[in-house]
């Protein structure tokens, strides 16, 4: 999914501060060209002073979202929102923004305010650029099960401690250490409760590989580490070729499939490249991977002529342009191959910026409002995604079917009435 910035924000946002901003980001831009003859104890001095700028602008960024936090629940009282929903969609604004996700909105929207509210000795060492934002991080994370009293004075002593001169690492093991003195029972509570957060996700990775993470209680996770490490030193014994890194790998695919080869992996290829791609070896045209993306026309045979697994390969009616066409307008419910057809099209959730995997397929023009259950009609989110359409505000609208030249593209107007494009990705 491509997303962007559609409209200028309104101009009611042209305050003095945004106009000093956009020329400060100009200067910037300009000096990045300036290829002036300086020595090399300049430009590291000036490498610590733009260190000191992302931290300082990382502070000034979260003071506006805590502001913009409270203006929003504020306006959101005054509308009457539900108790329960007071508070929606006011990260996920925050996320449109910054370009990111709306679950990482909602942690640097949380990390703001634990800075704001409880951690004011840590922002202000930020503020003035002693500390960069990702050691002020740590701060947070450390000592996040504390109460809003205690963590202030663990704020203090982790300053006092010396943290603006340590890195990383020292500085997490700091807070960390400082954090159970101050609270040993709920720290060790901590370590229990956050057991039942256990779970295994996966994401894309470049060159077609992929991340599969376990998050585990850390006994286990040393456990299946150390199985498969033993296992790997067994066979590196018999003389295996591969790597120890590639055994492990194999070993716990074949371990999590059953399988007796990693290689032999059942292949389910959703494919909206022309059939004859497959048998013919100079076609360099890709397939879609759902889940993943596209994946190129050679390393897709590759798979489904080695394998020994079960195969299918399904072929998607398309335009000629390689766009997906389908769908029954009178049907109420998105399912069955138009559900399919549509997360085959919009490969992850279709909000700007949010990678997330689709959840919910639903309709644009709502159904209560004479939407059709088509394929043009319908896109796929996430679960948040789809929810915060439906807060005061919000508003999601059809730009492009995409059954020609143009993409399926949505246009997308949050409440302070700013604009974000979402287009589906390009077919290969």
């Amino acid at each position: 999914m491509t997303a962007q910035a559609l409209i200028e924000p309104p101009t009611a946002s042209a305050d003095e501060l945004s106009i000093w901003l956009d020329e400060v980001l100009e200067r910037l831009g300009a000096a990045v060209a300036d290829g002036a003859e300086i020595s090399d104890a300049c430009r590291i001095d000036r490498i610590a002073l733009i260190e000191k700028i992302r931290a300082a602008s990382a502070a000034l960024q979260a003071a506006e979202s805590v502001r913009f936090a409270q203006s929003h629940v504020s306006q959101q009282m005054v509308r009457g929102v539900h108790p329960k929903a007071i508070g929606r969609g006011i990260a996920d604004q925050i996320a449109l923004a910054c370009h990111i996700s709306p679950s990482a909105g909602s942690r640097r929207l949380a990390t703001a305010r634990a800075w704001w509210f409880d951690l004011p000795h840590t922002f202000a060492r930020l503020t003035a650029g002693e500390l960069s934002e990702q050691v002020a991080e740590q701060v947070v994370s450390e000592t996040r099960h504390l109460d809003a009293t205690t963590r202030r004075q663990v704020d203090a002593r982790v300053v006092a401690a010396g943290i603006t001169n340590m890195g990383r690492q020292s500085a997490a093991a700091c807070a960390r250490t400082l954090a159970y003195q101050a609270d040993p029972h709920g720290f060790t509570h901590r370590g229990r409760t956050e057991r039942h957060n256990r779970g295994v996700s996966i994401r894309s990775a470049p060159d077609t590989m992929a991340w599969l993470t376990g998050y585990l209680p850390v006994e286990q996770g040393v456990a299946c580490y150390a199985s498969l490490r033993n296992y790997t030193d067994r066979v590196v014994a018999t003389g295996d070729g591969r790597t120890r890194g590639q055994i492990m790998a194999d070993t716990l695919v074949e371990r999590l499939t059953g399988q007796v080869r990693a290689e032999d992996i059942n292949v389910d290829v959703q494919l909206t490249m022309p059939l004859d791609s497959l048998t013919n070896p100079n076609d360099q045209r890709t397939a879609t991977l759902t889940g993943y993306g596209p994946l190129p026309g050679p390393l897709a045979r590759q798979v489904i002529t080695t394998t020994k697994g079960r195969r299918w390969w399904r072929r998607l009616f398309t335009t000629p342009n390689g766009h997906l066409v389908g769908g029954d307008p009178q049907r109420r419910r998105f399912d069955g191959w138009l559900a399919q057809l549509i997360r085959v099209r919009d490969q992850t959730c279709r909000d700007p910026f949010c990678d997330a995997a689709i959840r919910h397929v639903d309709h644009i023009v709502r159904h209560s409002e004479r939407g059709p259950t088509t394929l043009t009609n319908g896109r796929g989110t996430c679960a948040r995604g789809n929810y915060v359409r439906e807060h005061p505000g919000w508003h999601v609208e059809l730009i492009h079917h995409g059954l020609s030249s143009e993409s399926h593209t949505v246009l997308i107007t949050t409440p302070t009435g700013h604009q974000y494009e979402s287009r589906a990705p390009d077919p290969p």
